[in-house]
C-alpha cells in the first residue's frame, strides 16, 4: 500500500487562468494532436533523448515516460485529493497541445502524477530518472517519498530511483512552482504580461522524461575535447559506483553527415567493429559517487592517418566513439574542429575554423511554436527549422535566451550548423526604456554603463545576490551539459543587459571552464571589453563596422523586417523593426541588406545574425510565419 498519508491532501483549486483565442497550429502540431487522439498510449518524442551517450548491450534498458499524465493546479503546497484532468507531457499546461491551456501563476503549485511499471530486471542494477527540463522549480516524489528537488527551468537533471522503487506499479509525482518574471530566476523571453518581444510564460515539464537502467558502476559523464593539431580526441570518463573499473575507448572511421538524420535513432554512430581506427586503454578508474571536483582519467585517441577529416558546415565529419567501462558500454561521437580568432592577410581580425578565416552568417532562433511554446511539437519540427535555415544560406544559429533538448544540438552536429548558445537571462523586472529601447536607438548616449556596482545591479535587475549565484550555477551546468557538441562554437553570456553583472569576471570563469570555444560577454551593448567579440545590435541605424583592436566585430542582431500574413498570424498585434507592405518589398529589402552585409564583410565584419527564424506571437519579423507554413524569403 502506498504511503501517501504522510502528505497533506486537498482539492485542486480552479485558479489557473485559461488562455483565450489562440488557435494557430502547425502541421507538426496537427500530427501530434491526431496521434494523441488516436491512441491512449501515444508517446511524444519517443526517440532516444541523449544521442551522445547511447547505451547498447544486454544491460541496456530505457523507457520514455512522456504521454498522458494527471495534473492539478493548487493554491497551496498540499497534495491534491483528486486531479483536474490529463496533460500530455512534455508540453507545458500553457501550451494548447498539452490539452490543458491554462496559465500557472506565481504562488500556485502544479502537480503531476503517473504510474510507472518496473520489472525485476530493472532492479538488477541502478535505475535513473532523467528530466530534460522542468520550469522553474520542482520536488519529485516516488511512492509518496521525496527523492529529489531541482531549481533551474532550462537544465537537464537526473535522480536515482534505486532503493525507492519496487517491482510492478509505482507512483511518480512532481510538485512544480514557477514565478516567471516575478522572481530573480532565469526565465528567458517568458512573461506573464506577454507582449511585443516577450512571450507567453510557461511552466512545468517541457522536455522529455525518461528512465534508464545502468550497471551498479556506470559512466556518468563523458567529456570529449578535440585536438585537431594533435590529430586526436581526448576523452575523460567520469564514473559513479562502488567498484574500481577499467575504461577502454575505441575510435571508428568518420561519418560524413550533412543529410537529414534518422529521427528515431541513427545507426551510423553505432558502427561495426570492423571500422575501428584505434583503441586506447586500459585506464584503471577509482570510482566515486560524487562527481563534483573529480577529474576523469584521460584517454587519448589518435588518428594514425596524417590528417583527420575536419568538421565544417560544408563537410560535417563526425567520429563515432565506443566506451567500455566494466559492465557499462556506450556509444558517443565527436569531431575534429577548432574555433578561434585570427588575422587575415589584410591584418583584419576574423573568426577562424580549423585555423582558416570563416564568416559566420547567422540567424536568431528563439525556438517557439504556436501550439507548444518552447517545446517543438515533434522531432520532425525541431529538424525542420534547422534544415530550412540551412537552405536559406545560413551557416549559424544563435540560440537565443533558451537551452534546447539535446537532440537539437545533435541535428546541428549532423547537418553542419554552427551554434552560438545564449545563457538564459534572469533577474528582477527590467526598465526596458533604459536597457533596450534607448540603447538601440542611440548607443553612444545610453549604452555606456558598468555592471559591477550596486547601482548597476539595480539597473540590470541583478540586485539579488541569490539570483547572481543561481546564474553562475546554471551557466556552469549548461556548459557541462553541452560541452561535447562540436556545433557549439561560442557562448553568449548576457543579452542587452538583461540580468547582466560582472561580465569581465564571468567571461574569465567561462574561459576557464571551456577554453576551446569563443565568448560574447555582452551581446548588444553595456560592453565591458571582455570576451572575443565586439558585439552590436543594430535595427534602426546605418549598418557599419566599428573596429576593435583586440576582438572581432560582429553584428549580433539586425534586420527584423516585419510582414504579417493573413491566416498565418497569431493575433492582430504586430511587433517588429520595420513594417513591409508586401512580400516583394520584404524581399527587396532583405536582398539589399544581404548585399550590405557582404560589403561590410570586406570591411572587417566577422559575423552577422539576422532576426529571426520565425514569427512569434506579436512578432511578425520571421523568415517564416509562426506556423511554418510560409517561407517569406526565397
Amino acid at each position: 500500500m502506498l504511503q501517501l498519508d504522510r502528505m497533506k491532501t486537498a482539492l485542486p483549486r480552479k485558479a489557473g487562468s485559461r488562455r483565450k483565442g489562440v488557435t494557430m497550429t502547425s502541421r507538426f502540431g496537427r500530427d501530434v494532436k491526431a496521434a494523441a487522439a488516436a491512441s491512449e498510449d501515444y508517446t511524444p518524442f519517443a526517440a532516444y533523448p541523449r544521442p551522445q551517450m547511447v547505451r547498447k548491450g544486454p544491460s541496456a534498458s530505457w523507457q520514455i515516460l512522456n504521454g498522458w499524465w494527471e495534473y492539478a493546479i493548487m493554491s497551496s503546497t498540499m497534495r491534491p485529493a483528486r486531479f483536474d484532468g490529463r496533460i500530455l507531457v512534455p508540453f507545458s499546461p500553457e501550451a494548447p497541445l498539452s490539452g490543458v491551456d491554462r496559465q500557472l501563476m506565481p504562488g500556485e503549485h502544479l502537480w503531476y502524477r503517473r504510474r510507472i511499471t518496473v520489472s525485476e530486471d530493472d532492479l538488477s542494477g541502478r535505475l535513473l530518472l532523467h528530466f530534460g527540463a522542468v520550469d522553474q522549480r520542482c520536488i519529485i516524489y516516488l511512492n509518496g517519498e521525496e527523492i529529489g528537488r531541482h531549481s533551474g527551468g532550462y537544465l537537464p537533471f537526473t535522480l536515482e530511483m534505486t532503493g525507492h522503487v519496487r517491482p510492478g506499479e509505482n507512483i511518480l509525482e512532481l510538485n512544480v512552482t514557477d514565478y516567471s518574471e516575478k522572481a530573480c530566476f532565469s526565465r528567458g523571453k517568458q512573461k506573464l504580461a506577454r507582449g511585443g518581444m516577450f512571450y507567453t510564460a510557461q511552466s512545468g515539464i517541457w522536455q522529455t522524461v525518461w528512465m534508464e537502467r545502468v550497471p551498479k558502476t556506470f559512466v556518468k559523464y563523458v567529456k570529449i575535447t578535440p585536438d585537431p593539431r594533435g590529430n586526436a580526441l581526448e576523452l575523460q570518463v567520469f564514473m559513479d559506483g562502488p567498484q574500481a573499473t577499467r575504461v577502454r575507448a575505441f575510435l571508428y572511421q568518420p561519418v560524413l553527415c550533412g543529410e537529414a538524420p534518422v529521427l528515431d535513432g541513427d545507426e551510423r554512430f553505432i558502427p561495426e567493429d570492423a571500422s575501428v581506427l584505434h583503441g586506447e586503454g586500459e585506464v584503471l578508474r577509482k570510482s566515486a559517487r560524487n562527481y563534483d571536483g573529480q577529474s576523469g582519467a584521460p584517454l587519448r585517441l589518435r588518428l594514425w592517418a596524417p590528417k583527420g577529416k575536419k568538421w565544417t558546415p560544408r563537410t560535417p565529419w563526425l567520429y563515432p566513439v565506443r566506451i567500455e567501462a566494466g559492465e557499462d558500454s556506450l556509444y558517443s561521437y565527436s569531431a575534429l574542429r577548432t574555433v578561434g580568432v585570427m588575422k587575415d592577410e589584410m591584418g583584419t581580425l576574423r573568426f577562424s575554423l580549423n585555423r582558416q578565416p570563416c564568416f559566420m552568417n547567422g540567424v536568431l532562433d528563439q525556438g517557439y511554436w504556436p501550439e507548444s511554446l518552447m517545446t517543438p511539437p515533434s522531432d520532425e519540427a525541431l529538424l525542420f527549422d534547422i534544415s530550412q535555415m540551412k537552405k536559406l544560406g545560413f551557416n549559424m544559429i544563435r540560440k537565443h535566451c533558451k537551452l534546447e533538448a539535446e537532440r537539437f544540438y545533435y541535428y546541428c552536429d549532423m547537418l553542419g550548423m554552427f551554434v552560438w548558445q545564449d545563457m538564459v537571462n534572469g533577474g528582477r523586472d527590467y526598465d526596458l526604456n533604459r536597457l533596450c529601447y534607448l540603447p538601440t536607438l542611440s548607443p553612444e548616449l545610453f549604452a555606456k554603463h558598468g555592471d559591477t556596482s550596486a547601482l548597476d545591479f539595480v539597473r540590470t535587475g541583478r540586485q539579488d545576490a541569490r539570483g547572481r549565484r543561481q546564474w553562475i550555477r546554471e551557466t556552469k551546468a549548461a556548459i557541462h551539459a553541452l560541452y561535447d557538441h562540436p556545433c557549439i562554437v561560442l557562448w553568449v553570456l548576457f543579452n542587452e543587459g538583461w540580468g547582466q553583472f560582472e561580465s569581465v569576471e564571468n567571461a574569465a570563469m567561462v574561459r576557464g571552464l571551456d577554453p576551446t570555444r569563443l565568448i560574447d560577454a555582452a551581446s548588444g551593448w553595456f560592453d565591458q571589453g571582455a570576451g572575443d567579440v565586439r558585439s552590436v545590435h543594430n535595427y534602426f541605424r546605418k549598418l557599419e563596422v566599428v573596429p576593435d583592436d583586440h576582438r572581432v566585430f560582429a553584428l549580433t542582431e539586425y534586420g527584423g523586417y516585419s510582414l504579417p500574413f493573413k491566416g498565418h498570424s497569431w493575433n492582430e498585434e504586430v511587433y517588429g523593426y520595420g513594417m513591409m507592405e508586401d512580400e516583394t518589398q520584404l524581399r527587396v529589402r532583405f536582398r539589399k541588406t544581404a548585399e550590405r552585409i557582404r560589403d561590410l564583410e570586406k570591411e572587417g565584419l566577422a559575423a552577422a545574425v539576422y532576426t529571426q527564424v520565425s514569427d512569434i506571437e506579436d512578432e511578425c519579423n520571421g523568415l517564416m510565419t509562426y506556423d511554418r507554413e510560409k517561407v517569406k524569403i526565397r
